[in-house]
């Protein structure tokens, strides 16, 4: 998915919305797109433990300032596909954007910060590396995991890295309340099933908009031309039906706030082998190498959120860092302009792995994040990025993902 950044244009005309007014227990969202009978299929889990929610309401009933964060790929970022009935779609918002609206129109007294951590096209393997820099350093009351598109959920590999991108955030003090978002491609696509029974382990609260969707075009209350025009990314009404999801799940925990009680502390075992312990993230902002090669310091990258890296336009490569890990993945960007190449990893000059940066009839040029080494123990390695015999092409390096 493209690395866009949340348009301008969602963020303004907030006051030519029709909004109704504050009501004591009952906040009405923005819009009206989805039935009860649609809200039901959002929430088909008997797990949730909202304490954590209403813990962080109370304290912003009493006036003190709260932080709420979203993380996932580019549909948290704030794309927004076209939709065959966009022209009656009241306003042009993406579901974090709501999202936001209901925590900050809830409690007027309290100062509410509002971080926005989507980058398109990324997954819950970059993501839990990433999650300190991007998301907990800022110490968030709250904090909404989307990357149930992004993740294959086929894969162990998603499962156990989502799995250690959950527990790193409920292990964090102090510790946010966490809601997970399960959305889903028109064709059905998703993880849901996978990153639910994480949920469920934690007993977290948990919403879908694969289900309500799936639900409504059977019932052919919406069509996918109407809730996506490109299958992957919600349109204007499909954005609007998720931030109705999260509005009517925040008002329900909101009505039983003070009858829930304190969060327990958190002590559940782990889903997976939970691999990503101390997960740590690589830049130019981080990382002075041992020896550069023939890359060069800066980028160039499309995506505005990694650009200091380095990149190998001409010649061998031949970068060469020391990182302490026990796993180890590259981040780099594939592109469709036919330039890249292909690049050996080594580690402790032995051959790890091989990346390709091409992405021939890509939908653009694409972060990727892929896992090269593996061991049983920490320790520091001598970590080296070298064309691959019989490649030419450049490699734009954006960091390394290192884990213990």
């Amino acid at each position: 998915m493209k690395c866009l950044t949340l348009l301008a244009a969602m963020a303004l005309c907030f006051s030519c919305l029709s909004l109704p007014a504050r009501a004591e227990e009952d906040l009405p969202p923005l819009s009206g797109y989805l039935t009860d009978a649609l809200y039901k299929e959002a929430v088909p889990w008997d797990t949730c433990d909202d304490s954590a929610l209403a813990a962080v309401m109370r304290k912003a009933d009493r006036g003190e300032a709260v932080t709420v964060a979203v993380i996932g790929g580019s549909i948290t970022e704030g794309t927004i596909s076209g939709g065959s009935r966009d022209g009656e779609a009241p306003f042009r918002l993406a579901y974090a954007e709501i999202f936001r609206r209901w925590w900050a129109d809830r409690f007027p007294q309290a100062k509410v910060t509002f971080i926005n951590a989507g980058i398109g096209g990324t997954d819950s393997y970059l993501g839990v590396h990433r999650l300190r820099r991007d998301v907990t350093i800022k110490k968030p009351d709250v904090v909404l995991v989307e990357f149930a598109v992004n993740d294959d959920g086929s894969k162990p590999f998603f499962k156990a890295s989502y799995d250690s991108l959950v527990r790193r955030l409920l292990e964090c003090d102090p510790r946010p309340a966490v809601l997970l978002l399960f959305m889903g491609q028109t064709n059905g696509a998703t993880a849901q099933q996978t990153q639910a029974a994480v949920g469920a382990a934690y007993r977290l609260p948990m919403v879908s908009q694969i289900n309500v969707i799936k639900a409504a075009m059977k019932e052919g209350t919406y069509s996918a031309q109407v809730l996506s025009g490109d299958t992957v990314h919600p349109s204007a009404v499909g954005h609007a039906m998720t931030g109705e999801i999260l509005w009517r799940y925040l008002n329900g925990v909101y009505a039983r706030r003070d009858s829930l009680p304190e969060p327990a502390p958190f002590d559940a075992p782990p889903v997976t082998a939970d691999p990503y312990h101390s997960p740590r993230l690589y830049t130019g902002d981080s990382l002075i190498p041992q020896d550069q090669g023939t890359f060069v310091s800066g980028t160039g990258a499309t995506c505005w959120h990694y650009q200091r890296g380095w990149v190998n336009r001409q010649g061998a490569g031949g970068f060469t860092a020391k990182l302490s890990f026990r796993t180890l993945g590259i981040l780099y960007q594939r592109t469709i302009d036919g330039k890249s190449g292909r690049y050996d990893i080594f580690v402790d000059d032995v051959y790890a792995a091989t990346i390709d940066g091409r992405f021939p009839g890509g939908w653009g040029n694409a972060i990727t994040a892929t896992e090269v080494y593996t061991s049983d123990e920490r320790a520091e390695h001598t970590v080296t990025v070298r064309q691959a015999d019989g490649s030419d092409g450049m490699l734009i390096l954006l960091g390394f993902l290192a884990a213990d």
